[in-house]
């Protein structure tokens, strides 16, 4: 066989050598260490959480040893492409931190020395390769039909390895002859690669994540070029991560059955591999077992679901590292104002078996990241995620942004600050009582308060209320009001003796709370009232008073 004729046969177009693309992608000059990595998603749907978290994993892999992380989009079947996919990944991706050094920034833009990033434009280089190896034998057109395709996938049911390998491989050894009649004949044809696998044998390779994994050779002449000339997955991925210099692949774990077909064309097309870390998929639990987190099931799966909940990027992020991470968590507590680049992210310190997904777990992961934030950036936030989600909250805001942002920071900046917010769809309840137009009045009340009582503190608070107080005036004011209500102002000295009186300080503090908020719990009081202002705390406690008048 002359394989020189044959490649010039078939790739009559094709002028350039393995060696043009070599050096036109030269080795990067990073320092010892350095990891580049990629996302390289395919424009044909949403962006998933299990892709934002293997994304997350794949660019702390290269941000923590100061490499490069990449996008390359992977969109060689065109019938599957989706308007616009690419453009929501990459703002889903930004919107938690992920911003690539290179690749494809944004959706038809390009930055860095390595493109094209989209494979659809890189069919010259794949066809270089292809010509090569075929100059090589080491592959060869197959003309097999798609009748022919289904006939060996019937015979070969039964069959511990499937595809075109062995005597299935039947134009593994067409003569020139035969391959030049059949091209003249217009037959279509695909590129087989002519695997060099042992079926005896076994590859081997280290999984950054699981260790070390043995699996079967791969002895399938796979297709490495499709009918029309593009390339399928496994032979652009080889090509694309060794002249984009990518050294660590990070990806689902679904791949790992692929890999010995991914090793075995790096090794035939003379590569170094990268070296792999396969991310177990993220699990939820249900009816006592669990399963893969799931885009038809969960509306969680879909990265949109937080920015719609009004999720921090921040938490979201946090919360990622505690199902990246074993250490994590002992790191914050030890760290707690770190930000989280300071994290030493380490792949060898993931799960194999897979993270589980847990909502109340991200809840609180998210109410500790929000308590520590600002009022002033909290307000931003919130103001930003309900100008798009939730129009009536912003138009709350607008009414007074500085005394919804002083709402906000009611007990915030302290040294123990409460946790009542988990996500910005919180807050309109949280704040509810804070405007007229929201409040709803609730009178129930709670531990040793009465109607009865209730009725004698209104009627002394309403005349003496005075929204100048600091808080220990109001809560000197509070206690002074104990006796002229049969109460003590004193919480241990009820405890004692408590047929002696009415109540305690608490209670009393807590018959002008309901009276105020319609809450048995809520924030610092005396700043909330100081913020509902004369007028409308007149007009609660008087509504209260008649309300358990009619009680009693």
């Amino acid at each position: 066989m002359d394989y020189k004729a044959l490649s010039e046969k078939l790739f009559p177009n094709i002028d350039k050598t393995p060696d043009f693309w070599e050096e036109k992608y030269p080795p990067r000059a990073l320092k010892e260490g350095a990891r580049v990595t990629r996302f390289a998603p395919s424009p044909t749907g949403f962006l998933h959480f299990g892709n934002l978290f293997t994304c997350l994993v794949s660019y702390k892999t290269a941000k923590s040893t100061d490499g490069v992380f990449y996008v390359r989009v992977e969109d060689t079947d065109q019938k599957r492409k989706v308007d616009g996919a690419i453009e929501v990944m990459l703002k889903g991706l930004s919107l938690y931190g992920i911003v690539p050094d290179e690749g494809v920034v944004a959706e038809d833009t390009e930055v860095g020395d390595y493109a094209p990033y989209y494979q659809s434009a890189r069919k010259e280089i794949y066809q270089t390769y292809a010509k090569s190896l075929v100059e090589q034998g080491l592959a060869y057109p197959c003309f097999m039909t798609p009748e022919e395709l289904d006939e060996i996938r019937a015979a070969q049911e039964n069959e511990s390895i499937k595809g075109i390998w062995g005597k299935w491989a039947k134009h593994r050894d067409l003569t020139f002859e035969e391959i030049e009649a059949r091209l003249e004949n217009g037959e279509a044809w695909t590129l087989r690669l002519k695997s060099p696998g042992d079926i005896e044998k076994k590859c081997y390779f280290d999984d950054m994540i699981k260790g070390k994994i043995e699996m079967p050779e791969n002895v399938q002449d796979v297709v490495i070029l499709k009918s029309d000339g593009i390339p399928t997955y496994h032979f652009a991925h080889a090509v694309d991560d060794h002249l984009m210099r990518t050294t660590h692949v990070v990806r689902g774990d679904e791949w790992i059955s692929s890999a010995p077909i991914h090793l075995q064309l790096f090794r035939v097309l003379g590569f170094k591999p990268p070296k792999y870390a396969h991310v177990a998929p993220i699990m939820k639990e249900e009816n006592g077992g669990k399963r893969k987190l799931s885009k038809r099931k969960d509306p969680e799966a879909a990265v949109t679901y937080y920015a719609e909940q009004g999720f921090p990027s921040e938490s979201v992020n946090e919360y990622m590292l505690t199902l990246a991470n074993s250490n994590f968590e002992d790191w914050r507590r030890t760290n707690q104002n770190e930000p989280l680049d300071k994290f030493p992210f380490n792949l060898k310190k993931m799960s194999v078996s897979g993270a589980l997904f847990d909502m109340v777990k991200l809840t609180d992961v998210s109410k500790n990241v929000i308590c520590k934030m600002k009022a002033d950036k909290v307000f931003e936030l919130s103001y930003e995620w309900a100008k798009e989600y939730c129009p009536d909250l912003a138009g709350l805001y607008e009414k007074d942004t500085e005394r919804a942002t002083a709402i906000l920071n009611i007990d915030r900046e302290n040294k123990k600050p409460r946790k009542d917010i988990a996500k910005w769809s919180d807050i309109p309840d949280y704040i509810s009582y804070m405007y007229d137009e929201t409040f709803v009045p609730c009178y129930d009340l709670a531990g040793n308060a009465t109607p009865e009582l209730a009725v004698k503190v209104l009627e002394k608070y309403i005349d003496c209320v005075n929204l100048g107080d600091d808080k220990d005036e109001w809560f000197a004011r509070m206690k002074d009001l104990c006796p002229c209500v049969d109460c003590t102002p004193n919480v241990k000295e009820y405890k004692q003796n408590p047929d002696d009186f009415a109540g305690h300080v608490g209670d009393v503090s807590t018959i002008i709370r309901v009276a105020l908020t319609g809450r048995t719990n809520t924030p610092d009081l005396c700043a909330i009232t100081a913020l509902l202002g004369e007028k409308a705390v007149k007009e609660r406690l008087s509504a209260a008073l008649a309300h358990y008048k009619e009680e009693v």
